[in-house]
């Protein structure tokens, strides 16, 4: 998709506007009163349209809010109540939300040249909004930077000092933007394809929230430079946990999760080899339950969620999900969805897509 595709399809999402823009019905409104949590998901309906679904901690589907395509990845501020989704790559939108209509929905378009990388997230008082973008010219990862008060005008970005910036976060004090480059590189005129597998560069980055400016920056060593950095989550203590998706040999059994805290060297989960070949060298989503000191990952390709201990890594659970996709923490370990339609017990006519966030 060229440079002109993109700009059509922004032109595309201005002029949709309320169109798909749907607001929450009264009833929706009544059962997110009466939800002990809410979650949100992307998923693709039965007509093959894309949206944004909430949905109860019983797997309830409460609401929907339609979109023009596929979105992946979302953040929530508990600050300010609003959810923002981002279209899946190379994909140039992304919604803000409140469930509950204390505002309308706002609609963030990517600048000319650039594309969302699928991920973002809130400043701890919800003031501005980071998102990872690509500058997909100069082949480097930007953090695009979004004032919150001004409807999310977007006021400046700083580099991601690395490239397929994937996953991003803030730390708890506002003050640390931590940043997954999947070290992929990739183009909108090639659509998803990923150019680079023979010569990748994934690292993890913290850098200062406020400048950008660049504090550690963790490169995979070379025996695993096709381990791409995708996701990642803070524990109540701040370690960083990530989790990664293979790029080489499937015979190969790389580590699939890690940690760190800033100082420190990168340090790797060893799990039991069965369960690591069961998660198929992928991890598509990874969630730390700060709550019970539990860190949980789903792995679609292996059809699996396992729940690790956030203290030592040992292995708390495993459970088989066919098509495994998002996982969020829940008031007991964690919700994960399914590409089939499946949150918890419910199965609803829906593919949800790869994340969920707890929104309330």
């Amino acid at each position: 998709m060229g440079r002109s595709a993109l700009i059509d399809r922004r032109s595309f999402i201005k002029a949709a506007g309320a169109a798909f823009m749907a607001s929450l019905a009264p009833r929706a409104l009544f059962a997110l009163e009466r939800a002990d949590a809410v979650f949100a998901s992307g998923f693709r309906g039965p007509d093959g349209r894309y949206g944004v679904g909430l949905i109860g901690e019983d797997g309830t589907f409460i609401e929907k809010i339609d979109l023009p395509d596929r979105i992946h990845g979302l953040g929530y501020s508990p600050a300010t109540g609003k959810t923002v989704a981002f279209a899946r790559r190379p994909g140039t939108f992304a919604v803000v939300f409140d469930a509950t209509r204390r505002s309308e929905p706002v609609l963030i378009a990517a600048p000319d040249d650039r594309h969302f990388f699928g991920h973002g997230h809130f400043s701890p008082d919800g003031r501005l909004l980071y998102a990872s973008e690509n500058d997909f010219d100069a082949n480097r990862g930007m953090i695009g930077v979004y004032d919150a008060a001004d409807g999310f005008r977007r006021i400046g970005e700083f580099e991601a000092h690395g490239i397929g910036t994937h996953d991003m976060t803030v730390s708890g004090d506002g003050k640390l933007l931590i940043i997954a480059n999947g070290g992929i590189e990739t183009h909108p005129d090639f659509g998803r394809t990923k150019l680079n597998l023979d010569h990748m560069e994934p690292s993890l980055v913290i850098a200062d929230a406020k400048s950008g400016a660049l504090i550690e920056k963790h490169v995979m060593p070379r025996e695993l430079s096709q381990l791409s950095t995708r996701h990642l989550d803070v524990a109540d203590d701040g370690r960083i946990w990530f989790a990664c998706q293979y790029e080489g040999s499937r015979n190969d059994s790389p580590p699939l999760v890690g940690n760190f805290a800033k100082g420190e060297a990168l340090s790797f989960v060893t799990m039991p080899a069965e369960i690591t070949a069961g998660l198929a060298n992928y991890v598509g989503a990874i969630a730390v339950n700060r709550q019970q000191g539990l860190v949980g990952i789903t792995s679609p390709k292996g059809g699996l969620a396992v729940t690790l201990d956030q203290r030592s890594g040992a292995i708390v659970s495993t459970t088989a999900v066919t098509d495994a996709a998002g996982i969020a923490p829940a008031s007991s370990g964690f919700a994960v969805s399914s590409y089939d339609g499946r949150f918890e017990a419910t199965r609803s006519p829906v593919a949800w897509d790869q994340h969920i966030v707890r929104i309330g």
